[in-house]
């Protein structure tokens, strides 16, 4: 019998949480409820007093991924809406706030031109050296791990320990390895935000965020955000979302399968100068990775020689798809010096897709002949 809070057990609670609650004759997907306005005669003490408040379809979507969070959990039209919620929450004027410098860049460019101007201060170290560097004197420190795009990976239990003593919060960014690879809030984060864009949703066809934690105050000023801001997602939109998370497991099972034989592809072939993949013995991540994420993840980071090589990988490739974003149903890639991150010029975030994983090997392989 699966373990109560196992990703299994948390799968099953996602899959059958709706049906568990049904009367006879309803549907078994969430009915698309678009409301800007509901029935609310005398006092207006009800659920959904108005549309930007909250809507039926909004909760069908914020149960299931609760199921995987084991939590509360908000839903929002964007990841960086749900990003915007969690520090809006979490943040007084004047706070510190420790971040990666590696991790996705729109946080920091977020805070630099928003956020700074109410006094807060941030720090940015990278992702590698989280786990060590002294948190005292922080109200908040902000984790993304495994990072985008580089794939460093730190201790979110050592860093929340650390953390927590020194009376600060701890959020982690877990879009890259969903809530089904790594409990962030199991292992002590204090509030965690994903953009459900990516994985979760899966298919490439909706933008969507989801903030989750167990902490009542903290979720009580996520959803005023949510409601005074208007920051909120279109039901079609949740629907669509919600949708995508019913296949989440066996997308993910293909997708990390296939990552992994990939990885030691690349990893010995002599077009690449360099792999990063939580999932190889030696990469820096593995020992922490292997301890805090159930499998290793579905993202590649394969650095070819120069620019003109990673392009010709990727174009020539007619397995990859070239796109910004990550963790659809195709495998895509992109060259990500292109947006100013600090990697080399010829580094490519791959993100394996659900192709049948010997065709796609076959293909990748091939191009990577050619290079």
């Amino acid at each position: 019998m699966a373990d109560q809070n196992s990703p299994d057990r948390r799968m099953m609670d996602l899959l059958h949480g709706r049906a568990a609650e049904l009367g006879k004759g309803e549907s078994l997907t969430p009915p698309i409820v678009n409301a800007a306005k509901y029935a609310l005669p005398g006092a207006p003490d009800h659920a959904f007093p108005y549309g930007r408040f909250d809507n039926p379809t909004w909760k069908s979507v914020e149960a299931a991924i609760g199921a995987l969070e084991d939590a509360e959990t908000i839903c929002f039209p964007s990841g960086m809406a749900a990003v915007t919620a969690a520090l809006m929450a979490c943040l007084k004027p004047a706070a510190k706030v420790l971040l990666p410098s590696d991790g996705y860049y729109t946080v920091r460019v977020l805070l630099d031109e928003f956020f700074n101007q109410h006094g807060i201060e941030t720090t940015e170290i990278p992702t590698a050296d989280m786990t060590e560097h002294p948190v005292d004197g922080y109200d908040l420190v902000w984790i993304e791990t495994p990072s985008n795009p580089g794939l460093d990976v730190c201790d979110i239990a050592t860093i929340a320990r650390r953390t927590h003593a020194a009376g600060g919060l701890v959020c982690v960014d877990n879009t890259t390895a969903t809530p089904l690879l790594q409990g962030t809030l199991g292992l002590g984060a204090d509030i965690t935000v994903s953009s459900d864009t990516k994985a979760l949703a899966g298919h490439s066809d909706v933008l969507f965020g989801h903030v989750s934690s167990r902490d009542a105050a903290l979720m009580e000023r996520v959803r005023n955000w949510r409601k005074l801001s208007g920051s909120t997602p279109g039901p079609a939109e949740a629907y669509l979302a919600y949708r995508g998370l019913m296949t989440l497991e066996l997308r993910l099972a293909r997708m990390c399968e296939s990552a992994a034989s990939l990885a030691n592809l690349f990893y010995s072939h002599k077009a690449v100068q360099a792999v990063r993949y939580p999932g190889l013995a030696n990469d820096p991540s593995f020992k922490v990775a292997s301890i805090q994420m159930a499998k290793p993840g579905f993202v590649i980071g394969v650095t070819f020689a120069d620019e003109a090589t990673a392009e010709k990988f990727i174009t020539d490739c007619p397995a990859i798809f070239a796109a910004t974003s990550f963790g659809g149903i195709q495998t895509s890639a992109e060259r990500r010096a292109r947006w100013g991150d600090a990697v080399p010029e010829g580094y490519v975030r791959l993100s394996v897709g659900c192709e049948p994983a010997e065709a796609l090997f076959a293909a990748i392989e091939q191009t990577l002949g050619t290079l």
